[in-house]
């Protein structure tokens, strides 16, 4: 795999001038927008591009392209019933997604991001052949001002976009700390991108509209609310069914609030953001408002900068906490499972809390070699109904016979209903040119699915799902 990557990597690794649709539209390098060069995390003057409706320069071909290719392997693939189906494609090279990138300069004032995305291994037939399929990901659509004057430097917008917290200019958003594609097989679903990340209960594919502004480069706020997809921007959620598609009750609202600060090469932010959320448990039937989940997510976060060729330095830091209510007909139900001496374990909980705390050191030279180190760390309530693993009631034992009265799951099983998972994420990346980025993360746990060891009731420890991906990201 690496000799194959690397030797990709000298064939294209001539001089280039800087990734097209935005870079052709500015004339700048990807320097310029993004810090050290690693898409898609924005510098100051990326922050101002993307607050000003991506209209800065001139209209250009709208057109943008990426593709990854990568290899992900789990460091202990024997304690499955099915290595196949728990690790699928498992220490094997595949292209692993695609998008292509719509958007540029409309007017002077209006201006767009688009993303479309192809997974080649979305579904799974019964015949063991993987199937892809493409929808819309992430949208944006923006109108933009900026009033500039000897006392005052104000950008203004608005935003319709899909996926809560899209339109945020700093990577430690929800929508965008996580940036590395995550492909779909099963063998990446202990990566670094699958481990825990600040997100809105909400999901993407919903329609939004969300006002903004920007003050002397100081304060920033932005308050909007969001509604299920459909009649005009049913496209927000294009090529995925109805009843994958979350419905939402009325309008919920979204806000975000930032305080910003920059001096010669260094940046800070510190701010907050949050979100409430009313999710039908099922999108085809929304006549029933006892079936609702009610949640709140609230973060608070930071991201430091210091950019000075040669060097590029990115802190990040995100606490979130979230509370999830759960309809009537979910909450207070007993489980399959009993305890150790056959008896009935705790009905389920009428709600969750969780508390995540993600942070992540990133360095850059030349905009060519980098590394990041990265720590996450999620914990919270426990609830029998986070239980997938457990005891038989008429044996006693855990089982994963599917034709057993409570078949328990090995690999994902949870054994104590507590979500409590952490862990640290090694990355080194090096880009031979500004379209391409070649990188290995190795993600290590010492706690998952509650437990550092026995996890699952089958002897999976934490450890066993320390994983290496490697991937090759190219963008043009």
């Amino acid at each position: 795999m690496a000799i194959a990557l690397l030797a990709f990597a000298t064939l294209v690794s001539q001089p280039a001038s800087a990734l097209p649709l935005f870079a052709r539209q500015t004339g700048q390098n990807c320097v310029a927008c993004h810090a050290g060069g690693q898409f898609p995390e924005l510098t100051p003057y990326g922050r101002i591009f993307k607050l000003t409706g991506y209209t800065i320069g001139k209209r250009t071909i709208p057109l943008s392209a990426m593709a990854v290719l990568s290899n992900s392997r789990v460091a202990d693939t024997s304690k499955s019933d099915n290595p196949d189906d728990d690790f699928q494609r498992n220490a094997r090279t595949i292209l692993a997604t695609g998008s292509l990138f719509l958007g540029g300069k409309i007017t002077d004032n209006l201006g767009a991001f688009a993303q479309i995305t192809h997974d080649p291994y979305a579904t799974r037939s019964a015949d063991g052949q993987f199937h892809g399929h493409t929808s819309a990901d992430n949208i944006d659509l923006r109108y933009a001002d900026r009033f500039i004057d000897p006392k005052r430097d104000l950008i203004v917008g608005l935003s319709v976009n899909n996926n809560p917290s899209v339109s945020d200019p700093w990577n430690t958003a929800a929508a965008w700390m996580q940036y590395v594609p995550v492909p779909s097989p099963t063998s990446s679903r202990f990566i670094d991108g699958n481990a825990p990340y600040p997100s809105y209960a909400a999901g993407g594919n919903i329609a939004g509209l969300t006002a903004y502004a920007f003050w002397n480069r100081t304060i920033y706020a932005e308050l909007g609310g969001y509604g299920t997809s459909r009649g005009p921007l049913a496209f927000m959620h294009a090529g995925l069914a109805d009843d994958s598609v979350t419905k939402l009750k009325g309008i919920n609202p979204y806000w975000r609030l930032a305080w910003n600060h920059e001096w010669g090469p260094h940046s800070l932010m510190v701010g907050t953001a949050g979100m409430t959320a009313r999710i039908y448990n099922d999108p085809l039937d929304t006549s029933d408002d006892s079936t609702i989940h009610r949640t709140r997510d609230l973060s608070i976060d930071s991201q430091y900068q210091y950019l000075l060729d040669p060097h590029a330095v990115t802190a990040q830091l995100v606490y979130q906490h979230s509370r999830h209510s759960y309809p009537g007909g979910l909450a207070n139900q007993p489980v399959p499972f009993v305890d150790a001496l056959g008896n009935p374990l705790a009905n389920t909980s009428a709600a969750d809390t969780t508390n995540l705390l993600r942070a992540k050191l990133t360095y850059v030279y030349r905009a060519r070699y980098g590394g990041s180190v990265g720590f996450f760390n999620l914990t919270g309530s426990t609830n029998t109904a986070n239980q997938s693993s457990g005891f038989s009631p008429d044996t006693l034992a855990i089982t994963s016979d599917p034709a057993a009265l409570a078949p328990s799951q090995r690999v994902g099983g949870n054994l104590s209903g507590d979500p409590a998972t952490r862990g640290m994420t090694f990355e080194a990346f090096w880009a031979p040119v500004q379209y391409l980025r070649l990188g290995a993360q190795y993600t290590a746990y010492s706690r998952y699915n509650g437990a550092a060891q026995n996890y699952d009731g089958f002897g999976r420890n934490a450890r066993d799902n320390n994983s290496l991906f490697l991937y090759l990201w190219a963008a043009y």
